[in-house]
């Protein structure tokens, strides 16, 4: 009967590492899930600043644009003129 404890004994460290190495994947997991949800949530907030700095950027340029076009236009007789 020793071989069948030995057997019962071995199945059952089996069973308990088994359990162990579940709930390593399971804390793992958990925590992947944890970093995945920071990093979209960091992902989204560096969206915005992005769409913010596109606009800033944009509305710069269009304002320097029609800058140079009131200049040209304004100063243009003078320049031709001469």
């Amino acid at each position: 009967m020793e071989t069948g404890d030995d057997v019962r004994r071995l199945l059952e460290e089996i069973r308990d590492v088994q359990r162990e190495h579940l709930a390593e994947y399971k804390r793992v997991t958990h925590q992947f899930l944890e970093l995945q949800q920071r990093a979209v949530g960091r992902q989204e907030q560096l969206s915005g600043v992005y769409k913010r700095i596109v606009l800033i950027g944009g509305a710069l340029v269009a304002a320097l644009l029609a800058l140079l076009a009131y200049l040209l236009v304004r100063w243009a007789p003078y320049w031709l003129g001469r």
